[in-house]
């Protein structure tokens, strides 16, 4: 179960064969407060992916997650050090921690989380304060950003999405490493997607396995409530949270990733050090419009590069300095072994 989530007792008001589990999503923080989502949920009994896993169950599991059965208005209690609050989830189960704090310690902090009536149903939180060793922080989206979705047909990526899992789903060739380079052990990682929450586990799982940076994920809620500009306010809400660190965002060509980076671009000027976007979209007319976005962009001193893969991006990266040098070679070398494999 995904950061410290521990299915327990039946909640008041469900059958008394009903487990439920508190899932904390990761969380962030600065030195005057910490956020931290999560959802009240019944317990479906998910275990760990297997590498071997069949298609069907796969899929099994994919509907299981879309179908969740959530805990409305569930009353939790937080502890963070000294400090206790209340707070209540809502009609989807949903809550939303936001606390007050004061000289955090940089790293992952954690957030103890209990069911008010029934405080054996516990969880434990994670919540990322960045390191003042961080020179930028990174944004990067998933879908056919990180990982081979294709986004450009909706059948096609919910197909990609409910018949695999973390151990069969592949990054693009050289990813892992790229990101690994832009972390260097100190600059925070955060990942903004279209992605509902209901796939946050298989996601965060993904992550893991792949090697990828650990950091908070920015997903949205299924139905009515999706929001259009999510991915905007998932930005402008971290971009406000470090105003002293310059980001850099990653996305990739399929949608809309080029206009709404290029929109940040210009709502927080001289914020935004360098926008990636990875190339799958080979249209001549998209990569023209691309190409206008990279001139407008430009203006700003701030660099759109579309690149057809991560060497091409890591290159650019070292010779800016976002990257050491000798990260390149390893860049390289991960990329031909995804390419064999």
């Amino acid at each position: 179960m995904a950061d410290g989530a521990k299915p327990k007792h039946a909640h008041k008001g469900l059958k008394a064969q009903d487990q439920i589990v508190i899932l904390p999503y990761r969380g962030y923080g600065n030195s005057a407060k910490i956020v931290l989502p999560g959802r009240v949920l019944e317990d479906e009994g998910f275990r760990p992916t297997l590498a071997g896993e069949r298609r069907w169950r796969n899929f099994a599991a994919f509907l299981k997650r879309i179908e969740s059965d959530e805990v409305p208005y569930a009353a939790l209690r937080a502890r963070f050090g000294a400090q206790q609050v209340e707070l209540r989830a809502d009609n989807e189960g949903y809550f939303r921690l936001e606390l007050g704090v004061r000289a955090l310690k940089a790293g992952w902090q954690e957030v103890e989380l209990a069911l008010a009536d029934d405080p054996a149903v516990k969880a434990r939180g994670r919540v990322l304060v960045p390191s003042a060793k961080a020179s930028f922080a990174v944004i990067s989206d998933i879908d056919d950003t990180v990982v081979y979705s294709h986004v450009m047909s909706k059948v096609r990526m919910l197909l990609t999405v409910a018949l695999s899992n973390a151990r069969t789903r592949k990054p693009f060739e050289g990813v892992a490493a790229f990101y690994r380079a832009l972390h260097a052990g100190c600059n925070p990682f955060f990942y903004v997607s279209k992605s509902p929450w209901n796939l946050y586990v298989p996601i965060a799982e993904y992550l893991e396995t792949q090697g990828l940076p650990e950091g908070p994920l920015f997903l949205r809620n299924l139905g009515l409530r999706m929001p259009h500009d999510h991915k905007q306010g998932a930005i402008g809400a971290l971009l406000e949270a470090y105003p002293r660190l310059p980001f850099i965002l990653i996305g990739d060509s399929g949608e809309a990733d080029p206009e709404i980076y290029s929109e940040i671009v210009r709502r927080y000027p001289q914020r935004i050090r360098v926008i990636y976007i990875r190339s799958v979209d080979r249209h001549p007319k998209r990569v023209a419009a691309i190409e206008r976005l990279i001139v407008e962009v430009a203006k700003t001193r701030c660099q759109l590069v579309l690149a057809p893969d991560s060497e091409h991006a890591a290159a650019h990266a070292a010779a800016e300095g976002l990257i050491a040098a000798s990260e390149l070679r390893a860049v390289r070398v991960e990329k031909k072994k995804d390419e064999n494999a």
